[in-house]
This record gives structure tokens, sequence and C-alpha cells, in this order.
């Protein structure tokens, strides 16, 4: 299983090259079930393995004038900070069992199910847009983008995702970006706020660090190949593509820990 890992963590990096997001909303399941890696590790070493390769990638993009470093920074600002209180405080304070609506329920399930619920509003957005194109040429509205970030900032930080589905939007909608310049500054907006998650995680549990840069490594590689091979492929038939492969994952990883769940309680 490991094998196939290995290889989905490359796709890791291609799909973050070309969609700007949804890099982590695979490492995360790859992590928990091709690696099985417990799901706070899982979503620690995630925001590693995408910080570093959004960086990367963003540095990438810059060379071509491809990212708007301003909007980059004010959605960054406030996100960081949800990020690293959630994973410094947030996660840790969590217990291994939670009562929900009287049933009790594991940490890993609970995370596991805001992360397929992510994953399900994910695809839908992807699945019933048209297009992801800015079209209103008005002034940009950047305040906006502060309680924006802030919220993907606690999403990010909880799951261990980029936030790069959620973030893409907002560029294009408040701060009125092209697709392509989104996908830039998403990848900027992606690289600090996940490694400030990891600083959290630094804190409180130890790392692999041989496994985690080795994988890492893996996801960069793919990253470059998307660099290279992003002009030639249809950005409107791979966004479909990745968003029908969200909400398939998405729905297996509910059926697995559901059953997962049910066994526990036997």
């Amino acid at each position: 299983m490991e094998f196939f890992g290995y290889l989905a963590l490359i796709c890791i990096g291609i799909v973050l090259s070309l969609l700007g997001g949804g890099g982590s909303l695979l490492s995360v399941p790859i992590l928990v079930y091709l690696f099985s890696l417990d799901i706070v590790t899982a979503s620690s070493y995630s925001l590693f393995i995408v910080g570093t390769t959004s960086l990367v990638g963003a540095l990438l993009r810059q060379k071509e004038q491809q990212a708007d470093l301003r909007c980059g920074m004010i959605f960054s600002a406030s996100s960081v900070v949800a990020i690293f209180a959630t994973r410094k405080w947030i996660i840790p304070s969590i217990p291994e069992e939670v009562m929900l609506v009287n049933m009790v329920i594991t940490k890993r399930a609970l995370i596991l199910g805001v992360f397929a619920i992510l994953l399900i509003t994910a695809s839908l957005m992807i699945l019933l847009r048209r297009t992801m194109h800015s079209t209103d040429k008005g002034k940009q509205r950047l305040k906006i983008l502060l309680p924006v970030s802030f919220t993907t900032g606690m999403l990010v930080g909880f799951v261990g995702v980029g936030g790069g589905f959620l973030i893409v939007p907002s560029l294009t909608v408040f701060a009125r970006l092209p697709f392509k310049i989104a996908v830039g500054t998403t990848l900027l907006v992606i690289g600090f706020s996940s490694l400030i998650g990891f600083v959290g995680d630094v804190m409180n549990y130890p790392i692999d660090w041989l496994f985690l840069i080795m994988i890492t490594g893996l996801a960069t590689a793919g990253m470059l190949l998307g660099t290279i091979y992003t002009p030639k492929i249809p950005i409107r038939y791979l966004r479909l593509s990745f968003g029908w492969i969200m909400l398939i994952t998405a729905v297996l990883i509910l059926i697995k820990e559901l059953m997962h769940q049910f066994t526990l309680t036997l």
C-alpha cells in the first residue's frame, strides 16, 4: 500500500500546481489509509508537506508574475494566527472520546468527519461552479478577506488541510484576481499558513523528520511536474475531474469511519 502512497504524494504536488489547492484534501487520507498514521500525525505532516510544496510553487509563479504578494500577505495575516492557535491549543485539548448528540465518537472520527464534510463542500463548489474566473472589474474589497481568512485558518488548523479550495474562490470574488493570479497567490498563503500551523505541532508531538522530508520531496517533485505541464492541460476538465475525485473520497471516508465507529460500539 505504501507504494501507491508514494505515487499519490507526487499527484498531490501536481494538483497543487494546477489548481492552487486540494493537495491536503488528498494528503490526509493518503497518510491515514495508505501509511497507517494516526489522524493527528497525518494532519500535522500534511501541513508540512503542503506548506513546503506550496511555497515552491509560489516562488515559481512569482517568477512568472502570477502571484499577488499584497493580497497574499493580507490573507495570511489572520489565517496564520488562527492555524497556530488551533494546532497549539485546540487540537491537543480534544479528548480521545467526545460526546456528540447522545453518542460517543472518537477523536479520529470527529476530525475525519469534519474533513469529509469539507471535501463534499469543496467538491460541490467545483462541480456546480461553471467558472472560477472573476468577471467583476470593480474595486478590490480586501478588508473582507480578514474574517474570511481567519475562518479558513480555523478549518486548516483543525483538519490539517491547506484550505486552497476556499482561498481561490475568496481571492477571485473578494480580491477580484484573475484565476491564474489567484492560484499563485493561494500557493503563497497556503505555504505560510500551513508551515506556521506545523510549528504548533512541533511543540506538541514527536516528528519523524527523515520520513517527512522524503515524502515532502515526492510532493515537491509533483509540483515541478505540474508547473511544466500546466499550460498544456485544459483547467476546466481537470477541475471537474478533481471535483468528482474529492466527492468520491469523502463518501468513502464517511463509510469507512461509520463502519469503524460501529465496530467500536459492538
